[in-house]
């Protein structure tokens, strides 16, 4: 089935002004696109890397009536930097390869081709201050950790891989097999509210984004994705992610809907210095 950016947990370019939205959805549709070909089980990592560079170079020449090839020629019309989109497909690549972090800094390197080109994307075609890029690269990586960690199992299970840093695994006596039980481990517990605790430290040093966004409409996403990642990490912390992951509610998304609309209007930073 294909997916849009409506599958997603969190929003992307649900708030943004009209004109801007086939832009998202376009990036959108190129990236799963990629991520489709890593995941394909009938593939070997020769065929997927293949497949990989076949797609950058459908992109780079703007050629093709693929989404890739589709993505390429709006990025030659609104004049934006290649690596906003070749960057992220050396993610995919790592994935191809087996990417599995031994510390928590090699995931956070990763997160810098997996996520921050989605953040400086959002960021470059809403023309925004470079001085947004490094408190989006923080977001970015709490969103894209947290889509991890509410993935344990069937990353686990499924893909056979595993985000998570094997000295944390060894550090909370974890194994992987153990993501794959009905339900979660005392150890697993403990491993994943040592995360969650990380994730909710770096959220909070994010937060001066929502002050450095001068566009109202992407300020009222980012704030809506601040909310809704607060509510994400807190379900991950309290409920067995390992025995049924975690969904956002109505009742979180109408939260976050009034906190975004708070910071799409708020002039002073410390008006969205405490998120919701």
């Amino acid at each position: 089935m294909k997916k849009n950016t409506t599958d997603e947990n969190f929003p992307v370019g649900r708030f943004i002004k009209k004109s801007l939205r086939h832009l998202v959805e376009s990036y959108y549709q190129a990236a799963r696109e990629a991520d489709d070909i890593t995941d394909n089980h009938e593939l070997n990592i020769e065929e997927k890397q293949t497949h990989l560079n076949e797609l950058q170079k459908d992109f780079m020449t703007a050629a093709n009536d693929t989404a890739a090839g589709k993505l390429g020629r709006l990025f030659v019309a609104e004049n934006l930097d290649y690596r906003l989109f070749t960057d992220l497909l050396e993610v995919f690549r790592k994935d191809v390869k087996g990417f599995s972090p031994l510390i928590w800094e090699q995931l956070l390197d990763y997160c810098r081709y997996s996520a921050a080109p989605v953040g400086r994307f959002m960021l470059a075609i809403h023309n925004q201050d470079p001085a947004t890029y490094m408190p989006a690269e923080i977001l970015c990586a709490v969103l894209q950790i947290t889509n991890h960690l509410h993935d344990l199992k069937s990353d686990a299970c499924l893909l056979r891989r595993c985000y998570i840093p094997f000295d944390l695994l060894e550090k909370f006596e974890v194994r992987i097999t153990d993501f794959c039980l009905a339900q979660s481990t005392t150890c697993v517990k403990n491993l994943i509210s040592d995360v969650v605790l990380r994730l909710q430290a770096m959220l909070d040093d994010a937060k001066i984004l929502i002050s450095l966004i001068s566009d109202y409409r992407l300020r009222c996403e980012v704030g809506v994705i601040f909310s809704l990642t607060n509510s994400m990490l807190k379900k991950i912390q309290k409920e067995d992610v390992i025995s049924k992951a975690p969904r956002l509610s109505g009742m979180d998304w109408l939260k976050g809907g009034f906190y975004g609309v708070w910071c799409a209007f708020a002039v002073r930073a410390k008006s969205c210095s405490r998120i919701k």
